[in-house]
């Protein structure tokens, strides 16, 4: 996969691409330090993937990620920060990012580049737990679009709280059998992997 990195924090953009290029599956086009080199660089690579911080001088990375996705709607755009601040996860969603990470999980970038490859959503364990309280003042939404039913939709409710298939199946007095088959219907019927990405879909679909 081709990747461009953008930080504004030039050691660290250099230390990234080091690190990415000793995997056989990466290669990384190109480096930038703000903003406007993500756009400029962007339109000039057209990367699988833009690896980029958030918190930049000037054109920070949330406006650089809406202006590349308004021009680019297939841009596959993962966020590495430091900050785990509220505001920027709402928004990280809101604008279609495919993922956010914290720079600490340094072990899981990697992973997370393959799974944004493949056109799925990564987000760290630790934004994971944090969203749920976001979405409180969120808007319903009519997933029947997507062949959901009723039922489902109750247990993707319950899934995205964080509950575990036993206390799905209390709460909707159902087994746990039960639930984890239909579970299992609906991460087919929407082409997602696992819970987490299951989850992740759900509150993106609230923000849209």
């Amino acid at each position: 996969m081709r990747v461009l990195l953008i930080d504004d924090d030039k050691l660290v953009c250099i230390s990234l691409k080091t690190i990415l290029e000793t995997e056989e599956d990466i290669e990384v086009v190109g480096c930038g330090f703000s903003g406007n080199d993500a756009i400029e660089l962007y339109d000039k690579l057209n990367p699988d993937i833009l690896l980029m911080d958030i918190r930049m001088k000037g054109v920070t990375g949330i406006e650089a990620a809406e202006t590349i996705l308004t021009k680019h709607k297939d841009a596959k755009i993962l966020f590495l920060t430091t900050f785990s601040d509220d505001e920027y996860i709402v928004k990280a969603l809101k604008i279609g990012a495919k993922g956010y990470i914290i720079k600490q999980d340094f072990q899981c970038i990697v992973p997370s580049l393959r799974t944004v490859n493949t056109n799925q959503n990564v987000f760290g364990d630790d934004i994971v737990s944090k969203i749920p309280s976001l979405m409180n003042n969120s808007k319903s939404i009519d997933f029947s679009r997507f062949d959901i039913t009723k039922k489902e939709l109750d247990i993707i409710n319950l899934v995205a709280e964080g509950l575990s298939n036993k206390e799905i199946a209390l709460s909707l007095f159902l087994s746990e059998g039960t639930v984890r088959n239909n579970i299992t219907n609906i991460l087919q019927k929407l082409d997602l992997r696992d819970r987490t990405q299951l989850a992740i879909f759900y509150y993106k679909n609230k923000l849209s």
